[in-house]
This record gives structure tokens, C-alpha cells and sequence, in this order.
């Protein structure tokens, strides 16, 4: 009986001791916005690679080339640290990107050539401006600090990617949509849809919107303009 009652009382305790570990762990659950950004940032970073990938391998012009070999180092060693914080966050990641990012890694398999170069650059910039928004927004939204912190650390780099893409636009005679310094669509855009983050022409759920499809950085339901015609 003595045995049984000193059973009972460490089961008692034990139980004391992970009732409070339990309810601290669940208020430590990142928010919507918070996992969502993970989420979507790391889409990103999946379709970054495989594009930097295609532009060594496809581009026609020497810039696409390097600037693509540039984007695949930047975004590995991003997704790096996103895939540590959503570890530690509790955060499932996705493993492949998006169905609009994959029929972008499509198109872009099937061109050749300066319609590669011209089909790629145009993409990149796009989801740049898209990334760059959508970091933006959890810098203001976030609630997880270690989230926040990443996009404040990812936004510099994203920023730095999104001016050699328009270098490398107007060297090659591309467009690029209408921006404010900051990168981000200025009230003169034209209000086109263009494709979110290696996705084709739709919009994107903002990080903690209620849309079906993985939310691409630069979410949100902001639609960004399309590049003019000059």
C-alpha cells in the first residue's frame, strides 16, 4: 500500500510539474501572421534556388547568369535560418513550392534563350516586389520576435536583389514595374495583376488571409503592377 500511495503521489507531481510546461508551450503558438510568413518565405526561397539554378544553367546573357547564382546563395543561406526558426516555433514548412511557383519553373524549363532571360528577369522582379512587401508586413504585424527579426535581416538582402534585377531589366531593355525607393509598387503603378512569387498571373493571400493557396511573400491581396511599356 506504501508503494502504491508514493506512486500516486510522484504521479501527482509529475503532473504538476507539465500542467504549466503544457499551457506555456501553448502560449508560445507564433501567431497566423508569424506562420504563415515562415511558410511562404520559405516557398520562396525553394522556387529561388531552382530558378538560380535555371539561370547558370539556361541564361543567354552573362548578368542572368550571375545574378542567378547570386539569388540561389542568398536564399539557401535565408532558408537556413528560416527552417531553424520555424523548427524551434513548431512550424511544418512545406516541401516543394507553390502550384503557381512550379508552373513558373515550368514555363522557364521550357524557354530558351533571350526569352528565357526575358521571362526570367520579368518574374524576378515581380516576386522580389512581392517578397519585399510581404517582409515588410511582418516587421509591422509580426508578434514572434525571432520572425521578426528574420524578415528585418531578409529585407536588406531582398531589397539589394530586387535593385540588380532592375540593373540587369534595363541593360536588357526589360520593363520593370513602376516602384518607390523602398521597392514596393508606388501609387503610379498600373494596377495589373502580375505573378506572385514564381506564380503565374493571381493573387496571393496575405500572410493570415483566408485564401486556399500557400500565401506568397508579398502577400497580400496588394496587387502588383505589371511592368510598363516604355
Amino acid at each position: 500500500m506504501l508503494g502504491i500511495k508514493r506512486l500516486g503521489l510522484l504521479a501527482a507531481l509529475v503532473l504538476v510539474g507539465v500542467a504549466p510546461a503544457a499551457a506555456a508551450q501553448a502560449a508560445a503558438q507564433p501567431s497566423t501572421q508569424d506562420t504563415q510568413y515562415l511558410q511562404a518565405v520559405h516557398q520562396v526561397n525553394l522556387f529561388e534556388i531552382t530558378a538560380g539554378d535555371l539561370a547558370q544553367q539556361k541564361g543567354q546573357d552573362q548578368g542572368v547568369k550571375d545574378l542567378g547564382a547570386m539569388l540561389k546563395t542568398d536564399h539557401t543561406q535565408l532558408d537556413q535560418t528560416v527552417q531553424q526558426t520555424a523548427s524551434q516555433l513548431g512550424v511544418e514548412l512545406p516541401n516543394e513550392p507553390s502550384a503557381d511557383q512550379q508552373a513558373v519553373i515550368d514555363k522557364l524549363n521550357n524557354a530558351s534563350g533571350a526569352e528565357f532571360d526575358r521571362l526570367w528577369v520579368t518574374s524576378e522582379l515581380a516576386g522580389h516586389v512581392q517578397a519585399i512587401q510581404a517582409t515588410q508586413t511582418e516587421i509591422s504585424q509580426g508578434s514572434e520576435q525571432s520572425v521578426v527579426q528574420l524578415a528585418q535581416t531578409a529585407l536588406p538582402t531582398l531589397q539589394t536583389h530586387y535593385d540588380e534585377l532592375v540593373a540587369l531589366a534595363n541593360k536588357l531593355g526589360i520593363p520593370v514595374p513602376q516602384t518607390s525607393a523602398s521597392g514596393t509598387p508606388s501609387p503610379g503603378g498600373t494596377g495589373t495583376e502580375s505573378p506572385a512569387p514564381g506564380g503565374t498571373v493571381t493573387e496571393s493571400p496575405a500572410p493570415g488571409g483566408s485564401g486556399t493557396e500557400s500565401p506568397a511573400p508579398g502577400g497580400g491581396s496588394t496587387e502588383v503592377p505589371a511592368p510598363s511599356e516604355s
